[in-house]
């Protein structure tokens, strides 16, 4: 059956259909409410994690892991609210929890523990950017490139023949994956999640870094954030760490890389220095996506 064939995909519709087979947890709304709230205490946030045992012991290990480097243990919710901050918390808590979201993705599609790997690596390559840059509140930039592929997954899940289809024509093709899907869908996998993280309400410095980070220019507030979940990413795929339907290294967009004002010789440092944050964060995370 070629992909002609098929009812139209649309993103609206793939994202209808997503979001009422996978949603974020409850709790992540009640914590945005609560750390949207003027009236919300660190108490209150604190108690909104702590609700959920298994969230609080992995918040807790990431905020303990070599990511951080805190001098002090990291023993309570309280004290990571204090030290973190309560975006910062926030969008850890949505790191931690997203990876037990999507379930069930056909093995031939996606490996998952491959696509996880992958994106945890674009998450702490584009944060250890940002840290050299000097950039404030790096924990979105972790965020981003952990959900910068979702979009793949999302299209794996709801039109898995559509998905299986592309893979073939890039194994027979050699072109990469987003090419393809523009040609065939009229839209990428970077367009879809960036739609159902829109749905999902999640904020617009990571939503629009995801939905542009394969066409950086196109991003209208968040271009520096997008600039370095590109970069990260490319070089994720370069150094073959994990890996989701991307088979090859998309092209280097050039302003992107002139925004950055990066030095190409401290690429290798940040590489190196992201190494033991991978392993450790990947197993931290990854623990979340079995409980």
């Amino acid at each position: 059956m070629a992909l002609s064939d098929y009812p139209p995909t649309t993103i609206d519709r793939i994202v209808d259909e997503t979001s009422t087979v996978y949603s974020l947890p409850l709790f992540y709304e009640h914590l945005n409410e609560a750390i949207n709230h003027p009236r919300s205490s660190i108490d209150d946030i604190s108690k909104i994690i702590t609700e959920d045992q298994g969230l609080t012991a992995r918040l807790l290990r990431l905020a303990n892991s070599p990511m951080f480097g805190c001098y002090a243990k990291v023993d309570s919710i309280t004290k990571a609210v204090t030290i973190l901050g309560t975006q910062q918390l926030r969008d850890l808590a949505l790191a931690a929890s997203v990876m037990g979201v999507f379930k069930g993705i056909p093995e031939d599609l996606l490996n998952m523990s491959s696509f996880w790997q992958h994106s945890i690596a674009c998450g702490i390559i584009a944060r250890s950017l940002a840290v050299y840059r000097r950039e404030s509140n790096v924990e979105r930039l972790f965020v981003a490139g952990m959900l910068h592929d979702v979009g793949q997954v999302v299209l794996a899940a709801a039109r898995p023949e559509v998905s299986r289809e592309l893979l073939e024509a890039q194994r027979d093709t050699g072109r990469l994956y987003l090419v393809l899907e523009r040609e065939r869908l009229g839209f990428d996998h970077a367009d879809l999640g960036g739609a159902l993280l829109k749905k999902w309400k999640i904020p617009a410095s990571i939503g629009e870094t995801v939905a542009c980070h394969h066409n950086p220019g196109s991003a209208e507030q968040f271009r520096l954030e997008t600039a370095l979940i590109h970069l990260a990413d490319i070089m994720c795929q370069a150094m073959e760490l994990g890996r989701g339907a991307e088979g090859g290294v998309p092209p280097l967009d050039e302003s992107a890389w002139d925004r950055l004002g990066l030095s190409p010789h401290m690429l290798g440092t940040v590489l190196k220095q992201s190494e033991e944050q991978i392993t450790e964060t990947f197993a931290i995370l990854s623990g979340a996506a079995d409980a």
